[in-house]
């Protein structure tokens, strides 16, 4: 907190630095937050998503029984007796931070519900590899220093994160070298925005144009080319030989290679498959090279959400407390599939990002905590606003490689409440 006043002291009033960002899962923490006729303004180190999250403007909403106003304390009790009543609630949205999600963990197990995240259908694309057959990976800051090579599958990253090239791919400066080798950047996919890619550290860009859902056709042929199998054809996933044959040349060089995707853009069937085609031919290469993975995306909070929940329950996300004790089932605890089957009579939805992470268009009644303007379909039986985690109020949130836990700051004066504390409230009155 001295810290905090010193800062201010020195920069004037809600005038910040080294901010974090939350608003999406690199977790840039070198921006410049200032003050704005309508709240805050990015000074410095913005991108498009911290941009729209700082600058939203500060709606003091209030609390909704059926969409008119109520007092807090009477939108928590209906929200208690709704969970209390409930045969099998659903936990579900999860945008928030890690106190926020603790309180969650504590309120199913209460109320004996499923927990499950928004975009858990993307993770899932990583997590059915990592719990079937495990994987290689890296880290941001691991990539940033070591890599002079990086492949980006088939996601379009500066859409994503759009300083991740900036700040991990461009990077002039080296841990580890005063004067780092040129990098390599490998495009393997269609539409991909190669904008970013700039600098003195860029030695080549390479495209690939292919088709999403043949990337790991492409993978697998590689991997076997290493062990030695004869490839037959004049194109291998679509690309001409030549190019998958320069392609695996490049990796066999390279000292450190990061093959790095989005689960969230590998958006076709089985796409889980293509994650493992990634990961086994990352296992094949390092039996003779330095070379690992980098699994990207992480909005709304999500890797805070699947790592709180395998702290406290042992398990990752779609875990049910239904029985009193957590069990664990990744199709049966989907949330949008029990959703669809009715198999819930009540949702709790937690966003406390953006006001972009709407709940599902349902007819179960809804509990929803959310930034104020949050976008819904239809009017829920109780809406309770809640603040920000790093404008609001401080809290921690957890970058997209799960390796490191950062603070968020309090940034204005806002009477929104902690979403945790929203939670423990009604925790409470069960």
């Amino acid at each position: 907190m001295q810290d905090l006043k010193s800062e201010q002291s020195r920069n004037g009033a809600n005038h910040f630095e080294n901010v974090a960002c939350p608003f999406c899962g690199i977790l840039c923490d070198d921006l410049e937050i200032g003050p704005s006729a309508t709240g805050l303004k990015v000074l410095k180190n913005g991108c498009p998503k911290s941009v729209a999250g700082f600058e939203r403007p500060l709606v003091e909403a209030n609390p909704q029984i059926d969409g008119k106003d109520v007092p807090l304390d009477e939108a928590v009790a209906l929200a208690a007796k709704l969970i209390r009543e409930s045969r099998l609630p659903i936990f579900g949205g999860l945008g928030t931070d890690v106190d926020g999600m603790r309180a969650i963990m504590k309120i199913a197990e209460r109320g004996g519900g499923v927990v499950d995240h928004a975009l858990s259908e993307a993770q899932y694309r990583n997590f059915r590899v990592l719990q079937s057959s495990g994987w290689v990976l890296t880290t941001l800051t691991e990539a940033r220093n070591r890599a002079d090579l990086f492949i980006i599958a088939g996601s379009d990253i500066h859409e994503i994160h759009p300083r991740f090239f900036e700040r991990v791919v461009c990077n002039e400066a080296s841990m580890f070298s005063d004067a780092p080798p040129k990098r390599t950047v490998v495009f393997l996919g269609e539409g991909l925005d190669q904008s970013a890619v700039t600098g003195k550290r860029i030695g080549e860009i390479v495209n690939l144009p292919c088709k999403a859902d043949r990337i790991g056709e492409i993978l697998d042929a590689m991997r076997a080319m290493r062990k030695g199998a004869t490839i037959t054809g004049d194109t291998i996933g679509g690309l001409p030989r030549a190019a998958v044959e320069d392609l695996l040349a490049r990796c066999n060089a390279a000292t450190y290679g990061v093959i790095a995707w989005a689960a969230a853009s590998l958006a076709f069937p089985n796409a889980d498959l293509t994650v493992q085609a990634m990961s086994e031919f990352l296992k094949e290469i390092n039996t003779t090279s330095r070379f690992a993975g980098l699994t990207l995306g992480g909005d709304e909070g999500s890797p805070t959400a699947g790592s709180v929940c395998a702290w406290q329950s042992g398990f990752p996300l779609r875990v049910s407390f239904a029985n009193g004790k957590p069990e664990y089932d990744s199709e049966r605890y989907d949330m949008m599939r029990m959703l669809a089957a009715k198999e819930s009579d009540l949702l709790l939805w937690l966003a406390s990002f953006t006001p972009d992470l709407s709940p599902p268009d349902t007819d179960v009644p809804m509990i929803v905590l959310g930034t104020p303007g949050i976008k819904l379909s239809r009017t829920p039986k109780i809406y309770i606003p809640v603040g920000t985690p790093g404008i609001d109020h401080a809290g921690i949130i957890i970058r997209v490689d799960t390796v490191v836990s950062l603070p968020l700051r309090k940034l204005r004066k806002s009477k929104l409440p902690r979403a945790a504390d929203v939670i423990a409230s009604i925790e409470a009155a069960l």
